[in-house]
């Protein structure tokens, strides 16, 4: 699939998807308590999607995926299916949303903590956002991909983490994964170079220990090799002339 550049029109339709996204896990926030189920915080997600924005949660039956927001519990890395599972005091958790308005995506995800998470849990959720932030702060016209996975792997290695390196960021717009491919890793100097109008997510998934990630018999949740603690941040991002807009980000939100 071709690279899109998306025209002003499509911009301001992807801004809407992106808010929307960010809106969902704002209201989530206050639900993710021990003793609720995963399932639990993927109905109310569903229904806000669905009845509150008027808009299509993007993972319901992507390629079989069978609920509508993906959550990601200590040693899973990505694509944790909501269920029964009961969230308890320490757990982190990864919420990863995806809508659909007007035909256009807007993709981002954020680490929750159920109560107070341990020294471990809270370093890699940190390093973790910090690597996302690195990435997101190069985003400009002119930069090569490379660089920016480089960037993410010098800092999580720095920290004694690892990138997983099966799943990446990836280009968005009408289609939920367009080209260009965003890896977390890599040489400076390498790889495509953005140009404005690109959309494009970054979310590294870092590891408090090796790097290396199986998949479960339901061939979705990836979870790390070691049993060590992953954490994930994501965002939505366009690119421009000078810089770049962060999509999924509410006006007085933090990244």
């Amino acid at each position: 699939m071709a690279v899109t550049i998306k025209t002003l029109e499509e911009v301001e339709k992807m801004r809407v998807a992106g808010h929307l996204a960010a809106d969902v896990l704002r209201m989530i926030r206050p639900h993710v308590l021990p003793g609720v189920t995963t399932g639990e915080l993927d109905r109310i997600c569903h229904d806000y999607i669905v009845n509150v924005q008027g808009a299509i949660p993007a993972p319901l039956n992507y390629h079989g995926f069978p609920k509508s927001i993906c959550t990601s519990v200590n040693h899973q890395v990505c694509h944790g299916i909501p269920g029964d599972r009961v969230l308890k005091k320490g757990d982190i958790v990864n919420i990863d949303i995806t809508v659909i308005k007007d035909g256009y995506h807007g993709d981002t995800s954020k680490m929750f903590f159920v109560g107070e998470p341990s020294i471990q849990a809270r370093r890699v959720t940190q390093v973790s956002h910090e690597c996302m932030c690195k990435g997101i702060e190069m985003v400009r016209a002119g930069v090569r991909l490379g660089d920016i996975g480089h960037a993410i792997q010098v800092h999580a290695e720095k920290n004694h983490c690892s990138v997983v390196r099966e799943y990446c960021g990836h280009g968005i717009g009408r289609q939920f994964h367009e080209d260009p491919q965003v890896l977390h890793f890599g040489n400076p100097g390498t790889g495509m170079e953005l140009a404005a109008g690109m959309t494009i997510t970054i979310e590294p998934m870092i590891n408090a220990g090796r790097r290396e990630i199986r998949m479960l018999p339901d061939n979705w949740t990836v979870v790390t090799r070691d049993h060590s603690l992953s954490a994930q941040w994501e965002h939505t991002i366009l690119v421009t002339e000078t810089g770049h807009e962060v999509l999924t980000v509410l006006p007085g939100d933090s990244l």
